[in-house]
């Protein structure tokens, strides 16, 4: 059993963990800039945003989902958004007829046009179902956007823009990886709410 002391020792450094990568966030904003313009000119064109993650990344693809086609802040129009992470029949199907590195690349091959927008969100960027999505991406004229962790992996040369949070830690990277889904959804609301008041 775990000590009160060693729990309060535990949540210290989470916290502590976590004030330190926001506050070396700052450099990534003109990245973070550039990819919700990205975003929001994909929305304003009528492309849509495909979303693919594994484990807690799969989450958060669903979760930046939900908040384009529900709402953030505000009432809007909704935004098309498609988690590639959600439909079970797909993704057993492809992982048991033809490999797990396709699940996601499969669906992009179905459904997407040259005018959509990938978020491939991968901790270590080197997942093979992400690296293979963002190839299939590529190869149909999609932009490639990558959530990573410090280096960005094997996902960073196939992304159009990557925001590569700077730590080596999964739990803050991916805390990370919401708070600047969050800054996305906001701005694309802004933008794209104003316009169809």
């Amino acid at each position: 059993m775990i000590a009160a002391d060693q729990l309060l020792a535990l949540a210290d450094t989470a916290l502590r963990e976590h004030t330190t990568v926001v506050t070396a966030l700052p450099p990534l904003l003109p990245t973070i800039t550039a990819v919700a313009a990205r975003l929001i000119e994909t929305l304003r064109s009528d492309g849509r945003v495909f979303l693919c993650g594994n484990g807690g990344s799969a989450a958060d693809a669903q979760h930046l989902a939900a908040e384009l086609v529900g709402r953030f802040l505000c009432d809007r129009r909704p935004l098309p958004a498609i988690a590639l992470t959600t439909d079970t029949s797909i993704l057993t199907a492809v992982a048991n007829d033809l490999d797990y590195t396709q699940v996601f690349a499969r669906q992009l091959a179905a459904l997407a046009r040259p005018n959509d927008l990938l978020v491939a969100i991968s901790t270590s960027g080197n997942s093979p179902n992400i690296l293979r999505a963002a190839e299939a991406a590529r190869r149909q004229c999609l932009t490639v956007i990558g959530l990573t962790g410090r280096t960005g992996g094997k996902l960073l040369p196939l992304c159009d823009l990557c925001l590569c949070v700077p730590s080596d830690v999964t739990p803050r990277i991916q805390e990370m990886h919401l708070l600047i889904g969050h800054i996305l959804c906001e701005a694309a609301e802004r933008a794209l709410g104003e316009e169809h008041r």
